[in-house]
């Protein structure tokens, strides 16, 4: 019995005093209930609402008034004209525009019949379906409502746009897009370094001539190479297989890709330089990037649903920056300039992990 004591207290000796196994242990529990508690959520908020109103009158402003004053919604503001309309929803700015017909110059007239026209982006075909129909009973509300003036019922027209189909895919091939090749790709680089040092052939590397850029630029040449297929197959996979279209530039949505890829393929670069073993390398690689890129990319769960400490960290989520890009491109077909954003945060990324890179390397085996 003292001996089986003994050997418990020396495995209780050898877990407290390996930081990383306690970190695992303690720490990741904590980070996966306040991630899955708060980052999971299919609850329709902070929706931003647009209206476009050609004759602008009291009951309009009534009614605007009502779904901003609701939990769910957010007036962003008016259309003035029907192009603003599309430019709303294609920077961004709004996720639904109310289109408010002549009729409702009418309201409240025997024999009228007003309109509302929901347009909604679409790309996340759940969402869509669940803002529409919040936003739908919000507007009958007020109709139903004797306060409202009228107490007719109104049924909003909806019009889809880039997903009018409603196909999941167009919401999840973009996510499915940023997390293969994230994670692939920096766990292919994670053990590379690594590896050098395990077999013992890290010594011909460090008398080289070549510089520590010359070796991690070497390094990551043949798995970009290789991710490069990937994304290939990737992309013949959601055309041909999935039927989701590419209405944007194939060439400036590929080259994009392959920033994203290289950034990728940093992150392992850099995990490999930090770790001392190949195993743990490949846990903080699978870890400390799979977890993050499902939940606060927005690749299942949308962003704007999360409390505001949750998006702030998701903006250093490189999958967040890509999965919108990709949906700008390849699903609404905007031009590359509408995704310069995305392409500078990738790129400053992309700097700043290969310094840490550098950084990191050892020049002498310790």
């Amino acid at each position: 019995m003292k001996k089986m004591l003994s050997f418990i207290r020396k495995e209780f000796y050898h877990i407290f005093r390996d930081k990383r196994t306690m970190l695992i242990l303690i720490g990741m529990p904590m980070v996966q209930i306040i991630l899955f508690g708060f980052a999971i959520s299919n609850d329709v908020k902070n929706v931003r609402v647009a209206y476009y109103a050609p004759h602008y009158n009291n009951d309009i402003q009534k009614l605007v008034a009502k779904i901003d004053a609701n939990d769910y919604f957010i007036v962003v503001g008016k259309c003035t004209t029907k192009e603003d309309i599309n430019h709303a929803l294609l920077s961004g700015k709004a996720d639904i525009v109310a289109y408010f017909d002549r009729d409702f110059s009418k309201i409240g007239k025997k024999g009228s019949t007003p309109t509302v026209n929901l347009i909604i982006d679409a790309c996340d075909p759940n969402m869509a379906t669940m803002e529409s129909t919040i936003l739908t009973q919000v507007i009958n509300d007020y109709f139903k409502n004797p306060a409202g003036g009228t107490g007719a019922l109104l049924v909003p027209h909806t019009r889809l746009l880039y997903n009018p189909s409603m196909e999941s895919s167009y919401n999840f091939v973009p996510g499915i897009m940023g997390l293969i090749l994230m994670v692939i790709c920096a766990m292919m680089t994670s053990i590379s370094i690594v590896r050098e040092k395990e077999v013992g052939t890290m010594e011909v590397l460090l008398v080289s001539p070549s510089r520590p850029m010359g070796i991690i630029f070497a390094k990551m040449v043949p798995y970009f190479t290789i991710s490069c297929l990937n994304l290939a197959t990737i992309l013949v996979l959601s055309v041909f297989v999935l039927k989701l279209p590419i209405a944007g530039s194939l060439i400036g949505l590929i080259l994009f890709a392959m920033l994203y890829i290289a950034l990728a393929l940093a992150f392992g670069l850099l995990i490999s330089t930090i770790m001392k073993t190949q195993v743990s390398a490949m846990l903080v690689s699978m870890m400390g990037l799979l977890m993050p890129t499902m939940l606060l990319s927005g690749m299942i769960y949308p962003v704007e649903n999360m409390p505001a400490i949750l998006q702030w960290i998701s903006a250093v989520i490189p999958a967040r920056w890509f999965i919108t890009a990709v949906r700008k491109v390849m699903i609404q077909g905007l031009p590359m300039a509408a995704i310069v954003k995305e392409i500078a945060v990738i790129g400053g990324m992309l700097i700043i992990i290969t310094g840490l890179s550098l950084k990191n390397f050892k020049k002498r085996l310790e």
